[in-house]
């Protein structure tokens, strides 16, 4: 009958040849393969400090060529927006560009009216039918009557159709928006956590810039991109509008627009507004629309015509 003393002298035998195997194994292999990894080691601590090398070569280069390109600026951009009245309208996903786009257009000698930062609540699906309220009921200003406001049921599109008519020019023979009503509306909007204003705005804009990114991801992507589609469309229908953005794929607005063949004939574009170089052709492209009456997509994505628009002498 096999005891406990059996077992303990079996285990012990068994650990033992472990043992045994594990010290010979390594006496063994010790050189070979210890050298072996020492050479993995080195190259790659070689390949590492190489790739660093690159990485801030490439950062440096980068660097310089937008220190280049604020420098041109200084050269080509005063005087091309002289007079011009601009709206700067940002998306949250446009944020961070902002202020450099703003400040290019500065630059150029744009008058800017006024920056109007849209909350993500304005394109939230749920929002749909306080929007449609807003527009035709609360905010409806008395010097911009709703009759021309679209009456398809979409929140976003009909507001932003009102927002348009108080925030940009109306059509020739049109009343003016009075600054009362102006300002009106634009408290019902901020009030109910929809818009940001962040300057006053005393008169109308002859031209929008709407900076933007990178599309939604989340579950209502679809709906809420669909949204900032509707916002484009509308601001372009009441002047000139360029869309300054970063990147161009992925379903966001300036892929949206260099792919719809109506769009892309009244707007235009820059794809990399993230960039020193892409501020820059934004206030060029503002300045073609506003002048030549010529649209075009400006950047370094999919579809774009040239890097910044050409302008006449």
């Amino acid at each position: 009958m096999i005891n406990f003393r059996y077992h303990v002298v079996s285990l012990t035998a068994v650990f033992l040849a472990l043992a045994i195997g594990l010290v010979v194994g390594t006496a063994a292999l010790n050189g070979p393969v210890a050298d072996s990894l020492r050479e993995n080691v080195n190259g790659l601590r070689k390949d590492n400090s190489l790739m660093r090398q690159t990485v801030n070569s490439m950062q440096k280069q980068l660097e310089t060529e937008e220190d280049f390109a604020a420098e041109m600026a200084q050269l080509v951009l005063p005087g091309k927006l002289t007079g011009r009245r601009v709206l700067v309208l940002t998306l949250p996903s446009g944020r961070d560009q902002a202020e450099g786009v703003t400040k290019m257009l500065q630059t150029a000698g744009a008058d800017i009216t006024g920056r109007i930062d849209v909350q993500d609540k304005f394109v939230n699906p749920d929002s749909n039918n306080n929007l449609l309220e807003l527009a035709v009921t609360a905010a409806r200003p008395n010097s911009a009557p709703t009759v021309n406001l679209p009456g398809n049921g979409h929140g976003v599109e009909t507001s932003s159709a009102l927002l348009a008519n108080v925030l940009v020019d109306r059509p020739a023979g049109s009343p003016a928006v009075s600054e009362a009503d102006r300002r009106a509306v634009l408290e019902h909007y901020a009030t109910a956590g929809y818009l940001t204003p962040a300057d006053k705005i005393s008169t109308a804009a002859e031209a929008v810039v709407m900076v933007t990114g990178q599309p939604y991801v989340d579950k209502d992507s679809a709906k809420k991109d669909e949204s900032v589609v509707k916002i484009a469309e509308q601001f372009d229908q009441a002047g000139a509008l360029v869309v300054a953005g970063m990147g161009s794929t992925g379903g966001n607005l300036v892929s949206v627009v260099r792919g719809d063949p109506v769009l892309s004939q009244t707007i235009s574009t820059v794809d990399n507004a993230n960039t020193v170089q892409g501020q820059l052709g934004t206030s060029l492209a503002l300045a073609q629309q506003l002048t030549e009456k010529k649209t075009g997509q400006y950047g370094v994505g999919d579809n774009a015509t040239s890097r910044v628009p050409t302008l006449p002498r």
